[in-house]
């Protein structure tokens, strides 16, 4: 089944979230993106939450020949993490991959500072952390933020997606505590397959999901407004 957009999966994927933390699941939850396509679906899920939103930017480190083809990504100050049974598959080594690598971090550095505005990370310790994206393809992007989160020492993740690949589910089930997908399609493609419309999204949409989260937060008084 395809979505509308992010934002109709948004709204799908916050009904299930929402329905955990009425059972009392998800206490002090934080919702995390994924720019630039997870933040309008964490969006959604955060105003359900009624948590504050935040962001978690990872860069894919993607094939030489094929750059959608994720053969690593990097996330924080941790080193590149390799998908090393698929280095080996295409015949490529880390040392050939750096320069790909170097220009992937410098440009997650250029993001977190623009779409931090001189704040803080988010402050993750002892809460319930759910990172969202619009999609998970490889896995290669959500497990180096999944990695980057856990570092933070949250009380427990939650990876949430509208749509995976049952594969790179699979994969990421030792880096989460809770891995949600609304729909995991055995013949899965690409990400923007399962979207009706999945315009890219630019870093002034990004900001303004941002800023507007910041004000609902601000004016509700929630206790997020630590992150």
């Amino acid at each position: 089944m395809q979505f509308h957009d992010r934002r109709e999966a948004g709204k799908a994927l916050a009904e299930r979230l929402a329905e955990r933390q009425r059972a009392g699941g998800l206490p002090d939850v934080l919702v995390l993106g994924l720019p630039r396509g997870g933040l309008p679906v964490a969006d959604e899920v955060a105003r359900a939450l009624d948590a504050p939103l935040d962001v978690v930017v990872a860069r894919k480190i993607g094939a030489p020949f094929q750059p959608e083809l994720g053969v690593g990504a990097v996330a924080g100050d941790a080193p590149p993490l390799y998908d090393h049974t698929l280095l080996s598959q295409l015949g490529l080594t880390e040392e050939e991959l750096r320069p790909l690598a170097e220009r992937e971090r410098a440009e997650l550095r250029r993001r977190e500072e623009l779409y931090r505005q001189g704040r803080h990370g988010p402050a993750v310790a002892g809460r319930s952390a759910v990172l969202i994206d619009d999609g998970v393809a490889t896995g290669a992007t959500a497990r180096a933020a999944l990695r980057a989160v856990r570092q933070s020492a949250p009380a427990g993740i939650t990876l949430a997606a509208p749509v995976c690949s049952p594969q790179a589910a699979r994969m990421l089930e030792p880096e989460a505590d809770e891995i949600l997908c609304l729909q995991r399609p055995a013949a899965f493609g690409s990400v923007g397959f399962w979207y009706q419309n999945f315009n890219q999204l630019t870093d002034e949409e990004v900001l303004d999901i941002l800023r507007e989260a910041g004000g609902r937060t601000r004016t509700t008084g929630s206790p997020g407004g630590r992150a």
